[in-house]
């Protein structure tokens, strides 16, 4: 009886990560867009130009944050041009996808994302683990959004994987560290 539950316990939670996987591989390959706060804030992988014009026409985008820190190769020219031919303000904010952020950079981050004009777009390569810290900052020092909230940011519905030694964890980490900090 025991061996019966524990296997169905187990085939379950294999379920439920290849449910999980199978969600994080479809928004990746369809670029991983969502919205953070309606009319606010919206959350995607990099954009190209096409991209770009679709959520500038359908959600009024007026300013883009990149927090790619990678070298500006054809990616770039592609996203500045497309915003330049929208009238989109583009920002660039490089944020190390393995090292974290400070807590400093991490409030320098709020205080520039609460002055942008919105409806912001903010994005890394995959929209994952960066835009997810990003986003979270926002939730909760900008929008003053419930815990939940700026965590479920860092989550892997969106592909970010907390887990240590797994994917960003040090990404995760920075957002503890931040929200730990910001609460005193």
């Amino acid at each position: 009886m025991m061996f019966k539950l524990l296997k169905r316990l187990a085939l379950g939670g294999v379920g439920l990560v290849a449910v999980v996987a199978l969600h994080a591989g479809i928004n990746q390959m369809t670029g991983n867009f969502h919205e953070v706060i309606d009319g606010q804030v919206y959350r995607s992988a990099q954009p190209d130009g096409d991209d770009l014009r679709e959520y500038v026409e359908e959600y009024g985008i007026r300013t883009v944050l990149n927090l790619r820190d990678e070298d500006h190769g054809e990616w770039y020219q592609e996203e500045s041009q497309a915003a330049a031919a929208l009238g989109v303000r583009l920002v660039d904010y490089p944020v190390s996808s393995g090292k974290g952020l400070s807590v400093a950079a991490a409030e320098e981050l709020a205080l520039l994302m609460q002055t942008l004009p919105k409806p912001l777009l903010i994005h890394c390569e995959h929209g994952a683990n960066r835009t997810g810290l990003a986003s979270a900052i926002y939730v909760d020092a900008v929008a003053k959004g419930s815990e939940l909230a700026a965590f479920w940011q860092l989550s892997p519905y969106y592909g970010h994987v907390p887990i240590k030694g797994i994917g960003r964890y040090a990404i995760f980490t920075s957002y503890l560290d931040f929200q730990r900090l910001s609460e005193m």
